[in-house]
């Protein structure tokens, strides 16, 4: 049995909303906090943040965009592929919208630090420094964290993707490669930690895979899917 070819402006939508999740989370990550912070040294860490206070406030503002922005995404996704398999699109939903809500409670952690480096001249102690860089380390753990989640949400999409042929098999096949990806990386962060600087490249294969997504969903092609029971 055959579904009639959906209107193209739920998948462009949705990937204009992909498109703003990779806007802000690169950005978010690499260019506004990723410069500012400093593992290894907290003096160095306060300092940078102190002189770009505002950059720091930037990305946090485009990580609250991009959870809000995945949040919807989730949804439209699950309009996508509900006609093909309801229950395994309502558990891709699920797993996506939890990343959602981690990645934005998540963001206490760096608001916390900000807190910590911003507040009165003699708070400015090299424990308060100290401190506010565990709150930076413990945002990083929580995003992978949150990575673990969106990872099945990645190898169920591309499931989903694979079955439906609503879009090009290979696009399937890349989104759960990246799942993969996700999971492998994430699991590394919290048991392997010596290692996951090794893996980092891999990551590749997930701005490869999700900007293909994105370019065919902003495309509005859609096919006939096949309807599945599951």
């Amino acid at each position: 049995m055959t579904y009639s070819t959906r209107s193209p402006a739920t998948p462009r939508l949705a990937g204009l909303l992909y498109l703003v999740i990779i806007a802000c989370g690169i950005s978010a990550e690499i260019l506004l906090r990723g410069p500012l912070v400093e593992f290894g040294d907290p003096t160095a860490t306060a300092s940078a943040i102190r002189i770009a206070v505002g950059t720091f406030r930037l990305a946090i503002a485009a990580d609250i965009v991009m959870a809000a922005a995945d949040a919807a995404l989730a949804i439209l996704l699950y309009v996508i592929f509900r006609p093909v398999a309801p229950v395994l699109a309502l558990a891709a939903m699920v797993f996506r919208l939890i990343q959602s809500v981690m990645i934005a409670m998540n963001l206490m952690h760096m608001q916390s630090a900000l807190l910590l480096i911003t507040g009165a001249p003699g708070l400015a102690t090299p424990e308060a420094k100290a401190m506010a860089l565990h709150a930076l380390n413990l945002h990083a753990h929580g995003y992978d964290l949150g990575l673990i989640f969106f990872a099945i949400n990645s190898l169920l999409t591309g499931v989903l993707i694979w079955v439906s042929v609503l879009f090009p098999r290979i696009i399937g096949a890349g989104i759960a490669a990246a799942g993969i990806v996700y999971l492998v990386g994430s699991s590394l962060r919290f048991f392997a930690p010596v290692l996951f600087d090794a893996f980092t490249p891999a990551y590749g294969v997930t701005v490869l895979a999700e900007g293909a997504f994105c370019l065919v969903l902003l495309s509005g092609w859609t096919r006939h899917p096949r309807i599945q029971g599951a």
